[in-house]
């Protein structure tokens, strides 16, 4: 049963220094020359990482090879040392790597730019409807009262309206989901709709 949402997490397309690509037109063109030659890491088969990226091969038409990992972690290292060349991932995990030069963003997948990285565009800048991003909230078992829904509900949105919380969120470069446990619903219901499509369109199987 929805009781709250949470946070989003803002989500970045980050390539290795290596890719020759300034941009996303760039990559997006590069990506086509050299169709299926590119790596495309993720966190594993099904994962946020790897239906962001179906999605952003079928909207473009680009041909990347997906490279599953068992978690961001390796991925990330791989990434990181030119063993693949794109990868689809939170902000929260790339920021310092981006400002050090070590990864490169090329677009922001969330519907606007990133407050800690504001000239990195949006990706629907380019590719008009394409957005995805993580996000987080609280449940609770079906047959829990009206009553404490609201109250759980009202107690989640006193503590996102707190500004040490706020901050908090502003650090990791996500933001905070307010609403009623109906808002939350409607959110669940879309998103599942929305990725189940992708994930039935892409063929994408879980091991």
């Amino acid at each position: 049963m929805p009781v709250a949402g949470i946070a989003r997490d803002t989500f970045l397309v980050v390539v290795n220094p290596a890719v020759p690509a300034a941009t996303l037109p760039e990559f997006i063109a590069y990506a086509r020359v050299n169709s299926g030659k590119i790596n495309m890491g993720s966190a594993g088969i099904g994962s946020g990482n790897h239906v962001f990226g179906e999605l952003f091969k079928s909207m473009t038409g680009v041909n990347l090879v997906h490279v599953p990992y068992r978690g961001a972690a390796p991925a990330l290292v791989d990434l990181l040392g030119g063993k693949t060349q794109v990868m689809f991932a939170p902000a929260s995990i790339l920021i310092e790597h981006i400002r050090t030069g070590r990864l490169r963003a090329l677009g922001v997948l969330t519907a606007t730019r990133s407050p800690q990285l504001p000239d990195i565009p949006t990706v629907a800048e380019f590719v008009p409807g394409l957005e995805a991003s993580y996000w987080s909230g609280l449940g609770a078992p079906r047959n829990t009262s009206a009553e404490i829904v609201q109250s759980l509900n009202r107690e989640v949105n006193a503590v996102l309206a707190d500004s040490t919380i706020k901050a908090r969120l502003e650090a990791l470069d996500a933001s905070a989901m307010p609403g009623s446990p109906a808002d939350f619903g409607k959110l669940i219901a879309d998103e599942t709709e929305r990725w189940g499509k992708v994930i039935r369109t892409t063929g994408i199987k879980a091991e």
